[in-house]
């Protein structure tokens, strides 16, 4: 018995043996749905910077090497010569669409339907900040959440009918409970962060109730730093109320007399900026918008060293025409700014899932959700406008070929993952 034992093993190791020899792969080889083979793979969790194939199956990223042999796979897809990324996270954006008149971001007409603006550009993780609180955010689950493809996430606002009007619902101190938002903040797996939002005056009880809030559902604050005059100092923010890993955006907004700017009237730093990012670990989120990015700011804090943690784009009607345009246009602009293109990618990926304390998202490791995105990266003579309708000049500029989520494909802008006609 034990001598017929040993001939069925050494019979299964010379099967193997002569199948490698061939060129085939045994038939316990994991068979994969889909190959993407000979693409530069940009992975910043796992400092991959090198051309890989990735193998995907049921969902998830079933290996990542420098050659997997195709006949294992259903269908190959060949990415030679593009980049290939974990799909992007856009963590500031709105997306609590509805048709109600006069609720500004909540429910309302200036909101947008994620999947429209998302796929195409390589999103596959968006989070809405702020348009639900926590008296609306089961309806924003049941309307938005629940009915998209991309994954809608959520930062919950610490205004109970959230992001429904600046004046005066946002200034309602009234509908500021840090206990039922957290309450609602742990209830739901979707909400990632808690809010706060264009709130005007010199009193600091909101930004005190919203921490509070983020620290009973354990999550990070997001702060719109809103308005006062004269402006509140960013230095309080940074150090009296923020925690590490709590998040200002509009990083580079405008200067004006209610909001104080990361730079001075002389365009330097102001002090402790760049401690707060570097050594408290505040997170420094983009959320060019409308009209929170310009390039007076921008320019002179980036060349003193002020780049952003996160890059998002504070999606809206009032943006996705203007400056911003798109996630990929935006991140072309830091390419033009002289961001190097894995910090860029890392800004966009695997930094805003640690924020958003989504480690499953973001990276591309063995076993991980199959949320991929593939970009062609152009040379050539292009413009990047800010929200003050000024141009910068660049030299790149990102195009997404093709997009998957959960390993399906979203997105595929030549075919490269489609059937012939012929076939």
């Amino acid at each position: 018995m034990i001598n017929e034992m040993k001939r069925i093993v050494q019979r299964g190791i010379w099967v193997t043996l002569i199948l490698c020899i061939a060129g085939l792969q045994p038939l316990t080889a994991q068979q994969l749905d889909l190959l993407l083979k000979g693409g530069h793979v940009l992975d910043p969790k796992n400092g991959v910077d090198q051309v890989m194939d990735i193998g995907i199956s049921d969902g998830r990223i079933d290996e990542i090497s420098n050659s997997i042999n195709e006949t294992r796979a259903e269908r190959v897809v060949d990415v030679t010569g593009l980049y290939v990324t974990p799909g992007l996270i856009d963590i500031h954006s709105h997306h609590y669409y509805g048709t109600v008149a006069d609720r500004y971001l909540s429910n309302s007409f200036t909101a947008l339907p994620p999947d429209g603006f998302t796929f195409r550009v390589g999103l596959t993780t968006v989070v809405d900040v702020g348009g639900a609180g926590w008296r609306n955010f089961r309806h924003f689950k049941d309307q938005v959440i629940d009915r998209s493809q991309t994954r809608v996430l959520s930062f919950l606002n610490i205004v109970g009918d959230g992001m429904s009007g600046v004046v005066p619902n946002e200034q309602n101190l009234n509908d500021m409970d840090p206990k039922m938002t957290g309450l609602v903040a742990a209830q739901f797996p979707e909400v990632v962060g808690i809010k706060l939002a264009h709130y005007h005056g010199h009193d600091w009880e909101p930004y005190r109730r919203a921490k509070e809030a983020a620290e009973r559902a354990g999550v990070p604050l997001m702060v719109d730093f809103g308005g006062a005059e004269p402006p509140l100092p960013l230095e309080t923010l940074f150090f009296d109320i923020f925690e590490p890993g709590d998040i200002l955006t509009h990083a580079y907004r405008g200067t004006n007399r209610t909001r104080q700017p990361v730079v001075d009237e002389n365009g330097d730093l102001r002090p402790r900026v760049l401690e707060a990012q570097q050594e408290r670990g505040i997170i420094l989120d983009v959320g060019h918008g409308g009209g929170s990015f310009i390039f007076d700011n921008a320019i002179p804090a980036t060349r003193q060293g002020l780049w952003p943690s996160t890059i998002s784009t504070d999606l809206h009607t009032g943006s996705m025409n203007a400056g911003m345009k798109s996630m990929l246009n935006l991140m072309s602009k830091f390419m033009s700014l002289g961001m190097p293109l894995q910090d860029v990618i890392h800004a966009s990926t695997w930094k805003p899932a640690q924020v958003i304390q989504r480690e499953d998202l973001g990276h591309l490791s063995e076993g991980a959700i199959a949320d991929v995105a593939v970009f062609r990266l152009h040379e050539g003579e292009f413009g990047y406008v800010d929200a003050a309708g000024k141009q910068i000049p660049g030299d790149w500029k990102l195009e997404a070929e093709l997009t998957l989520k959960d390993g399906r494909v979203m997105w595929d802008l030549n075919g490269r993952a489609a059937t012939p006609w012929e076939e």
